[in-house]
C-alpha cells in the first residue's frame, strides 16, 4: 500500500483529506496524465466516471471531471451505477480509465475512490505509486495544456441499459425465471435501479426492499452487511432466495427459503462444484484467501478440484488468478469474480450464477449451501501499538503452536496485522464454538500483553 491508496482505491471520510475535492481534482489530473502519456499522437483520452448513491458523490465525482478535463481529457459520466458496472463500460467503450466514486460497505460518511485502466481491471501498484508522486508532488501544474486543448464533458444516458443487458447475456438462455420468487435488497446503494431491472427483465417474481436512497441511508441497517429484514422479508413472501448487494454492488450475501444466511464462501463452493459438474472450472482449481474457512479446503478435496489461498483482497485474489489461470475465486465477504465474464467481482453477477445453478440442478439453496461444511469461526480485532513480525515475537509464537497442536489437524490459527489499521487479526477455526473462542481468547490475550 502506498500514501493515498490502500488495498482497494483511497478511502477515507467525506469531504476530508484525502476524501476532500482538492485531492480528487489532483487524482483526476494525475489519472489523465499518466494513463494517456504513451497514447498515439492526437489522441483524445477519455475517462468514465461514475458514483454510488453518497451525498458526498456529487462533489467528489464533479472534483474529479474538473480534473479530467483540465488535463485535456474527455469525461463520460454514468450517474449512479456499481463498481463492476463502470469496469465494463470503460471496457467495453475502448476508455483509457474509470474512476468509481464509493466507499463499498462503509457508512455515508465515509467515500472512496477506485481506479480502473481502459481494460477494466485496477491499476498496477506501479500505476498507483505513479500517481500517489504526482497527487502529492507539485508538478501537476506544469503540466496542464492552453486552453484550447482542455476537455469535455458528456453524460451517458444509457449506461444502465448497457449494462443491465450485459448481465443478462451472463445467464445461460435455455433457463427461466418464470415464477421463480426473489427478494432483493439493494442497500439503498448503487444496484437500486439496475439490480430489480435484470431479474424483472428474466421474468423472476421480484421483491425489493431498502431501495429508496437518499444519500445519508446507504447501508443502513441493510445490504450485505445486515440481512435481518432480508431474511424477514424472504420467509414472509415465501421467495426461494434472497440476495443482498453491498453499496457499490460488487459483493453478493445470499439467504436461503429457510431464512439462513449463505457466506462468500459457500457462494464460492455450490458455484465452483456446479462449473467442475460442467467441465467450465478452468485449472480444475478455485482461488479464495488465507480468511476463507477450513471448510472449503476440506470441499475441495473431496469433490476433486484444487483449492489456492491467496492474500487478503480481491486485488490478491484476481492477481492468483490470473497467473495460476483460474476462473473462479472471491472472498467470504461476498466478492467473487467470474473470469470468464468479468474483469471484476460483481454481486448481480454473481446472483444470476447463484440462481442459474438453483435451476440446473431444481436444488433449493439451502441443500446447495451444504457442499461445504462451514467450521465454526472467531476473529478477534486487537489494538495494537506496534507491528512487528509476528514470527519474531516468542509469546505470540508459542500460544499459536499450542493451539495447532491441540486442535491436532481438527482447526487452524491465522494471527495476521490489518493493511489499513493498527489492528492485530486473531482467527481462529476449530470444531466447536466453544474450543474455538477458548483459543482465539487465549492467542488475543498474549497479543495485548505484548504488543498492545
Amino acid at each position: 500500500m502506498g500514501k493515498l491508496f490502500g488495498t482497494d482505491g483511497i478511502r477515507g471520510e467525506a469531504n476530508r483529506h484525502p476524501m476532500d475535492a482538492i485531492t480528487a481534482y489532483r487524482l483526476g489530473q494525475a489519472v489523465t496524465h499518466v494513463m494517456g502519456r504513451n497514447k498515439p499522437e492526437g489522441h483524445r483520452i477519455r475517462i468514465v466516471i461514475g458514483k454510488d448513491t453518497r451525498i458526498s458523490g456529487y462533489m467528489l465525482e464533479a472534483a474529479l471531471e474538473a480534473g479530467v478535463t483540465s488535463m485535456g481529457g474527455h469525461v463520460e459520466m454514468v450517474g449512479v451505477l456499481p463498481t463492476p458496472g463502470i469496469a465494463y463500460i470503460t471496457e467495453s467503450m475502448r476508455a483509457d480509465a474509470g474512476f468509481v466514486v464509493s466507499a463499498s460497505h462503509n457508512p455515508y460518511q465515509d467515500n472512496g475512490i477506485k481506479v480502473f485502466a481502459g481494460t477494466g481491471y485496477k491499476l498496477t501498484d506501479e500505476e498507483e505509486h505513479e500517481i500517489e508522486d504526482l497527487v502529492l508532488g507539485d508538478g501537476l501544474d506544469d503540466l496542464r495544456p492552453f486552453s484550447a486543448d482542455m476537455g469535455r464533458a458528456h453524460r451517458l444516458d444509457d449506461a444502465v441499459g448497457r449494462y443491465t443487458v450485459f448481465l443478462k447475456n451472463t445467464f445461460p438462455r435455455e433457463l427461466s425465471m418464470e415464477g421463480f420468487k426473489v427478494v432483493l435488497d439493494t442497500g439503498n446503494g448503487a444496484t437500486y435501479e439496475v439490480g430489480p431491472a435484470i431479474f424483472q427483465e428474466l421474468g423472476a417474481d421480484v421483491t425489493v426492499i431498502h431501495d429508496e436512497p437518499n444519500g445519508f441511508n446507504i447501508n443502513d441497517n441493510c445490504g450485505s452487511q445486515h440481512t435481518g429484514d432480508l431474511r424477514a422479508k424472504v420467509l414472509e413472501t415465501g421467495a426461494q432466495v434472497g440476495l443482498a448487494f453491498d453499496g457499490d454492488g460488487d459483493r453478493l450475501i445470499a439467504v436461503d427459503e429457510l431464512g439462513n444466511e449463505i457466506t462468500g464462501d459457500q457462494i464460492l463452493m455450490l458455484c465452483a462444484k456446479q462449473l467442475h459438474a460442467e467441465g467450465r472450472l478452468a485449472n480444475d482449481l478455485l482461488v479464495s484467501t488465507v480468511m476463507s474457512n477450513l471448510g472449503m479446503t476440506l470441499a475441495c478435496e473431496k469433490y476433486g478440484f484444487k483449492h489456492h489461498a491467496s492474500k487478503v483482497g480481491d486485488r490478491y485474489v484476481l492477481e492468483d488468478m490470473r497467473r495460476l489461470g483460474a476462473s473462479l475465486g472471491g472472498e467470504d465477504s461476498g466478492h467473487v469474480i467470474f473470469l470468464d465474464h468479468h474483469t471484476t467481482g460483481d454481486g448481480e453477477l454473481t446472483a444470476l450464477q447463484v440462481v442459474a445453478t438453483m435451476l440446473k440442478t431444481g436444488k433449493p439453496l439451502s441443500e446447495l449451501a451444504t457442499a461445504m461444511e462451514v467450521f465454526p469461526q472467531v476473529l478477534i480485532n486487537i489494538d495494537v501499538a506496534s507491528k512487528p513480525d509476528i514470527a519474531t515475537v516468542p509469546r505470540i509464537g508459542a500460544a499459536i503452536e499450542q493451539a495447532e497442536m491441540e486442535l491436532a489437524g481438527r482447526g487452524r490459527v491465522l494471527v495476521r496485522y490489518s493493511g489499513t489499521q493498527n489492528l492485530c487479526r486473531v482467527m481462529v477455526e476449530g470444531p466447536t464454538e466453544e474450543t474455538t473462542r477458548r483459543y482465539a481468547e487465549q492467542i488475543a490475550d498474549v497479543v495485548r500483553a505484548t504488543i498492545g
